[in-house]
């Protein structure tokens, strides 16, 4: 495919000199964004790319995707009017393409999807209005280069087009396929779309959109308005909905491609400094069949970048394993443009200068991102190595014409993860292809098992219950922060996930009352227990959930009387696990510093678990940590418990808070207002005399960091590829398992006739003389074996058939020791053949010498196992000269002298 290198300025004059001010990505972008903010609409940030609403997506596809529930009624916000840019990944599942980036001139992983809403406020008219002025006006497109769709049912959406934009019928074009009309699902809300398309002129080939050669690349899709007016029910019946809605999309880099005047994507401002950035940090120019490598780096750096930023990291499956696949698709084009050495990490100052300000997510996560790709660079490198290495062995013997098996490239591809287009490339120059059939019947057959097991996105669907309940009472007022005990009125109870009207004594309930000082599981922090009662009833809670956007449940079950919908209960939170909960958790606050601050800012939290009785804390970091840096951490946070300082709350601006310095969890969803908790001062390094910890975080916490007592880690390990794990003890807990440690030491100490605090001299000084007299007795049992004495039973060094033959069965010496003596033994006797059995513990052991003047008659070991056969033992080994064996047959090992000294006469015989 050719690719075109084309001038953004000199073809920007073309369109309309009022964009060339705005012409920048970064710009077009806040345009759009003031333009509707201007007309009403509420400036709404975009979500993560990893959904919370929707359990059908891996990743976040399109800008309505956040506002799935406010569409559908089950959730309502303040405003009716929104206007966002919302982030979106196009690489996993029915929603992805992947394969084509690179090689078309629109198709990325990662896109930005501009877009207005209207939540029952607007419609049809207000909407085609808005994106009218703006494109013809605020943009200044040629009205001439534009046409639009509708539905061909749709005759008011027509009818409004040539009213408001003054469009004549040939260009208002009617669909009457799916392609203009959205659906949400099976059911739900639906309706007819108006797309809006940019002619780019007579030399680009293509038609317009409804014509034979629609697939051409003249006629442009850069706006889709969906007009959603009707409630699709199971069947073909369809009603109107009451409160009809606007959802829009218009691609970012597709507008940009039009207002920069050029057809490409890749040739918009931000694409091109990206892929200058490519050619800088890797020496080879975007030209000829290297321009698809440089763009597939381009487009997947930002993908890969956003994913990390937003909480996935690479792993084998589900999420992690898209991301592995996009970071090494990209890795695999950097090394075809001669790259050998990782790269990626070095191009993300580039796209966080290009993209930090708009997606401040990327400037907080630079340092785990860069760690993150500079890992997988060095990982996959190797993996090339081996692919290769595996293929070159499934191919040995293989000519032109001959194919791979399908399952041998599979395998290739999923268990080393060598992708197919890089085996293709490197079988091409021999000739061999690949059996594709097979390779696509595996690769279906592993998809239909990662189809099975897939178990949604973001949290686990809410139970559709909880919605209405939501929408009726409102979310649970938290009074938690400040009391353990408070009075509330009981707004829904919900039994089998249906709402019951009451419950008694021994049934199992959900309660959900209009405050509570029960803390609603989030955040790692466990959800609390305790007790509801008005006196005659009491119901025993187990468990709280936070659930559809600030619902409190209390899981609970009636230990006596009877509970019911508009009852006012006295709820009492289980104080003793409160506190074990908030110690736990403010320890994990100041354990995050402290691994910050002694392994590095790249570090992460990846998942926490705040119970009672401990606490575990998953953070980023790509290798184990030695017993130095986990205690440098301790030191840390005990240093803070230390200062007992106050532990600051205060209720700020997402925004103001995390420009303030506040941490926020990569991925986490915060509100307009989050809580920011700060503990102690810094004492050391470039935070000192700035507040040690600062977490945007909703948690419960002590009071005073001195309330936590103590912080002692008690465990290091790995979770996955990347991510590791402490766990930790405080407070009481942590004394616990201290005084059972000191115990310990105390025993120990009364044992060795110390005192505790010199028993590990103590203990050194035992350790050291068990070791000398152990040398001593092992020489003594030595000298006395050789002598023949003090254990040692058997005769003098005697003659058989001529030779000189000693053999004694040793008490108290083990296998290791009896070389030596052997060694000692034939030195004695000069010439002859030497035979000792060790016995302790039960066992025995037999070692055979022959001098080296008789080893051309005798060998050692056949001696050695005609003796191993006396005590047990099933053969031996070793040298002619010097050979071993065992046996568990210790009551036998004169035996096993005597079979030596038989063999020996026999061998005379034989030679007679």
């Amino acid at each position: 495919m050719a690719y075109r290198t084309v001038s953004v300025r000199s073809r920007l004059m073309t369109v309309s000199p009022k964009v060339a001010t705005m012409s920048g990505v970064n710009e077009i972008r806040s345009a759009f964004l003031d333009y509707f903010a201007k007309n009403g609409h509420e400036k709404v940030s975009s979500s993560p790319l990893v959904p919370r609403n929707d359990p059908t997506l891996m990743f976040v596809n399109a800008g309505m995707v956040q506002f799935k529930n406010v569409f559908t009624g089950e959730e309502k916000r303040s405003y009716s009017r929104a206007v966002t840019s919302q982030k979106c990944v196009r690489a996993g599942g029915k929603h992805n393409d992947l394969d084509n980036v690179g090689y078309t001139a629109r198709h990325h992983t990662f896109f930005e999807m501009l877009g207005n809403f209207s939540f029952g406020d607007y419609f049809k008219d207000h909407a085609i209005e808005l994106a009218w002025s703006l494109i013809t006006k605020d943009f200044g497109l040629p009205r001439d280069k534009l046409l639009v769709t509708v539905y061909s049912e749709d005759d008011e959406a027509a009818g409004l087009w040539k009213k408001i934009a003054g469009l004549s019928d040939d260009r208002i074009i009617r669909i009457g396929t799916s392609d203009n009309f959205w659906t949400m699902g099976e059911t739900g809300p639906c309706g007819p779309c108006s797309e809006i398309f940019f002619d780019h002129g007579e030399d680009i080939p293509g038609g317009p959109p409804g014509s034979p050669n629609e697939d051409g690349d003249r006629f442009i899709e850069i706006w889709n308005l969906v007009f959603m007016q009707y409630e699709q029910l199971a069947g073909d019946e369809r009603l109107d909905l009451p409160r009809p809605s606007i959802d829009t999309g218009m691609g970012l880099e597709r507008i940009a491609a039009v207002l920069q005047g050029v057809h490409d994507n890749y040739d918009i401002d931000l694409f091109r400094t990206l892929i200058a950035a490519v050619e800088n940090a890797i020496g080879s120019r975007a030209e000829g069949a290297a321009v698809a490598s440089h763009r597939v780096i381009a487009d997947h750096l930002r993908s890969t970048a956003f994913l990390i930023a937003d909480g996935v990291l690479p792993s084998n499956e589900g999420r992690g394993y898209v991301l592995r696949r996009i970071m090494r698709r990209a890795m695999r084009h950097a090394r075809l443009l001669g790259a050998g050495e990782p790269v990626l990490y070095k191009l993300l100052p580039t796209l966080i200068a290009e993209m930090g300000r708009a997606y401040p997510e990327l400037v907080r996560g630079e340092a785990l991102i860069a760690e993150t790709l500079k890992l997988e660079e060095k990982r996959f490198l190797q993996t090339l190595d081996r692919g290769l290495s595996l293929l070159a062995d499934a191919t040995e013997g293989m000519g032109a014409g001959q194919k791979l098996s399908g399952e041998t490239a599979f395998k290739l591809y999923d268990t080393y993860g060598f992708p197919l287009d890089l085996t293709q490339d490197a079988l091409r120059q021999r000739g061999i292809a690949v059996d594709l059939d097979a390779f696509n019947t595996a690769m279906e057959r592993q998809k239909a098992e990662a189809r099975k097991s897939w178990a949604g996105s973001g949290e686990a669907a809410t139970e559709k219950v909880w919605f209405p309940i939501r929408d009726r009472v409102g979310a649970t007022e938290f009074l938690g922060y400040d009391t353990e005990e408070a009075s509330g009125s009981v707004v829904a109870l919900v039994q089998d996930g249906a709402e019951v009207k009451s419950a008694t004594a021994g049934e199992k309930v959900f309660v959900v009352v209009n405050q509570t000082p029960f803390y609603g599981e989030s955040g790692g922090q466990l959800g609390d227990a305790g007790v509801m009662t008005d006196g005659e009833t009491v119901i025993e809670i187990e468990d709280t959930q936070k659930l559809a956007d600030g619902l409190f449940v209390h899981r609970g079950i009636v230990k006596s009387g009877e509970v019911s919908v508009d009852d006012a209960l006295d709820l009492k939170v289980e104080h003793r696990r409160r506190s074990k909960i908030r110690s736990n958790h403010s320890a994990t606050h100041l354990l995050h510093e402290g691994l910050r601050e002694v392994l590095g800012t790249h570090v992460a939290q990846k998942g926490s678990l705040v119970a009672p009785e401990r606490l575990r804390f998953d953070f980023s970091h790509p290798k184990p940590m030695d017993r130095a840096e986990i205690e440098a951490v301790e030191r840390l946070a005990n240093g803070i418990v230390r200062q007992n300082a106050p532990v600051e709350t205060r209720l700020m601006a997402v925004d103001e808070a995390i420009e303030s310095g506040a941490m926020a969890l990569f991925g986490e969803k915060y509100g307009d207002e989050v809580r920011v908790v700060s503990m102690g001062t810094a004492q050391e390094g470039k935070k000192a005399g700035k507040p040690y910890s600062t977490e945007l975080c909703g948690g419960t916490h002590v009071s005073a960091t001195g309330e936590i007592g103590v912080v002692h880690v008690v465990g290091e390990s790995a979770v996955g590829a990347g991510v590791r794990r402490i766990e930790a003890l405080t407070g009481e807990a942590a004394r616990d398992y201290l005084r059972e440690q000191d115990q310990r030491v105390r025993k120990m100490a009364a044992l060795l006739k110390a005192s505790p605090e010199d028993a590990l001299a103590r203990l050194e000084t035992v350790v050291e003389e068990r070791r000398r007299l152990e040398r001593e007795l092992a020489e003594v049992k030595k000298r006395l074996a050789l002598a023949g004495e003090g254990g040692g039973k058997g005769d003098s060094a005697k003659t058989v058939n001529g030779i000189s033959y000693l053999g004694r069965v040793i008490d108290g010496v083990s296998g290791r020791d009896l070389k030596g003596l052997v060694d000692e033994a034939k030195k004695s006797v000069q010439s002859g053949v030497v035979a000792f059995v060790g016995v302790a513990e039960g066992k025995a052991s037999v070692v055979v010498g022959v001098t080296e003047d008789l080893t051309a008659r005798f060998d050692a070991v056949t001696l050695v196992r005609t003796a191993s056969g006396a005590i047990g033992g099933k053969g031996g080994g070793g040298r002619p000269d010097m050979a071993q064996a065992g046996g568990p047959d210790a009551d036998n090992a004169a035996g096993a002298i005597a079979a030596v000294e038989k063999a020996l006469q026999e061998s005379g015989q034989a030679a007679a």
